[in-house]
């Protein structure tokens, strides 16, 4: 296939090695030039400097370029918000590093505005020295990354960002997490096999909940590697709580005393969620079905930064609920495998709430699906799923399954009361959950990111216990060669996508 010319292009690199890798085979069928940023921790660092793998022509390492001091610049943050149209506080608000999820470090409003100033100048200037043509990037996990993300977006830079299509093992590429692009409506086509219980049959064997159990059954579930990476992390240096502020405050012993807390504290909190957390179903009167989402997570901290507070968004949604109906609140399977379950206060102020009810987190949630009349989530794939059962919901996320009529984004708590009672009119028709269905399938492909998560946490990560790691040239080299027809075809896929 001939190219025009030769485009820029630049990548985020971070303890997520898809991205090294997917460049590394990018890299031998497309001649562009390529540039990359580089969030890593400092034992990883000199395998990025001294590789030669990837032939980047320029790359920059993040945390060099990011300093706290005194007296921010807040003219020029001012400025940039102004220029760019992007909200800097309310992304800091919901930084994992800098909120109320970080309990090694509180940051200060001028360290947090010094921070901001520096990322923002360091993003503008590389920018400015490569001027891109395309942005590759993995879903946008964490904020620095997500406001790299937006200024390529508001400069109009191209964006190829790998989504994660929440079907099958799929994968797909566009401009936006979670939307197709240049698709804005689905098709009214009837098709005769088409009622709710081919979907339901449907949803069972291409869900994405079961490739998730697996993924977290998988990572951190060997005691030995737990022991080891400890051992590790004990004995060599955490020079990373001088250079990253996202060690902040992470002193050794800090973090191994949090640790020993954090897993009786698990403990307890599962005790407490299997003795209080509602394992059977009485349908005593109509409902309203809100799954958790697991926290803390990109969904809402990045994708629904206003709605964020899941106690505020259980509160104004029984308040905005009809008569004589309930709200049934169901805990997220993977809370505690994947953050830890929530403090039991959490779940106590739940349970006093009139009107409400909470589910345990390995109730069916197939029962509540076909039960309830509407379904809401902030931004999850059960809006997606609930259209298998005929229901509508509402979301207030900004995610390409609002193509399917029945499923309404909303954007502040104020349109809840209308919106509820306006779903709840709504017949959802099969035909349009099965053609996003033919959408989503003929706008993606076969690549089960999830499955080479695993192969690398396994393979440098110490089963995903520690990401302080050295990584070793050859090593990298064994891992690209055993996962070689995958990433080959990865790398097709945006190369394709490109021209």
């Amino acid at each position: 296939m001939t190219q025009k010319s030769k485009n820029k292009i630049i990548f985020w690199l971070n303890a997520d090695l898809l991205q090294f890798c997917l460049a590394y085979y990018f890299q031998k069928s497309y001649k562009g030039e390529l540039f990359s940023i580089i969030d890593i921790t400092n034992k990883p660092k000199d395998f990025f400097k001294e590789q030669n793998l990837v032939k980047f022509s320029k790359s920059w390492f993040f945390h060099d370029h990011i300093k706290v001091k005194k007296n921010p610049d807040l003219k020029y943050l001012e400025n940039f918000e102004k220029k760019y149209n992007i909200n800097l506080s309310e992304l800091a608000s919901n930084d994992r590093i800098f909120n109320h999820f970080n309990d090694c470090y509180k940051f200060s409003e001028e360290e947090i505005n010094s921070i901001l100033e520096h990322e923002c100048k360091f993003f503008e200037k590389v920018l400015d020295d490569v001027q891109p043509d395309f942005f590759i990037t993995g879903e946008t996990a964490l904020r620095p990354h997500h406001l790299f993300y937006e200024i390529c977006k508001k400069r109009g830079i191209k964006i190829l960002m790998l989504n994660h299509a929440n079907w099958k093992t799929f994968c797909y590429i566009s401009q936006e997490r979670h939307k197709f692009d240049d698709i804005k409506k689905i098709s009214d086509e009837e098709y005769k096999e088409c009622n709710f219980e081919f979907l339901q049959d449907l949803w069972e064997k291409n869900k994405v909940s079961k490739h998730h159990s697996k993924f977290f059954s998988e990572i951190k579930n060997s005691k030995i590697s737990l022991f080891k990476a400890a051992i590790k992390f004990l004995l060599l240096n955490n020079d990373n709580i001088n250079t990253h502020y996202t060690y902040f405050g992470r002193h050794k012993f800090k973090i191994l005393y949090k640790e020993i807390q954090y897993s009786i504290k698990k403990r307890q909190r599962k005790h407490f969620i299997d003795l209080n957390l509602l394992q059977k179903f009485n349908y005593d009167k109509p409902f309203v079905y809100m799954p958790l989402h697991q926290e803390p997570e990109r969904s809402l901290l990045i994708a629904a930064p206003k709605f964020s507070d899941q106690i505020k968004t259980i509160k104004e949604t029984v308040k905005s609920l009809p008569p004589n109906y309930e709200l049934y609140v169901k805990e997220h399977p993977t809370q505690g495998p994947a953050r830890g379950w929530r403090d039991i206060s959490f779940y106590e102020e739940i349970i006093k709430m009139n009107n409400v009810k909470i589910f345990h987190p390995n109730f069916d949630s197939k029962i509540l699906l076909k039960n309830c009349k509407l379904v809401f989530s902030v931004g999850g794939t059960s809006n997606f799923e609930a259209s298998f059962f005929g229901k509508p919901s509402i979301m207030f996320a900004d995610l390409g399954y609002a193509l399917i009529p029945s499923i309404k984004k909303l954007n502040s708590y104020e349109e809840l009361k209308e919106g509820i009672i306006d779903c709840m009119n709504i017949h959802v028709n099969p035909n349009h959950v099965y053609s996003y269905i033919k959408i989503l399938e003929s706008n993606s492909f076969d690549f089960d990111i999830l499955n080479l998560e695993t192969n690398y946490q396994n393979f440098f990560y110490m089963n995903g216990n520690l990401v302080d790691v050295i990584i070793d040239d050859d090593k990298m080299k064994r891992f690209l060669l055993d996962n070689k027809n995958e990433l080959e075809n990865l790398a097709l896929e945006f190369i394709n996508k490109i021209n």
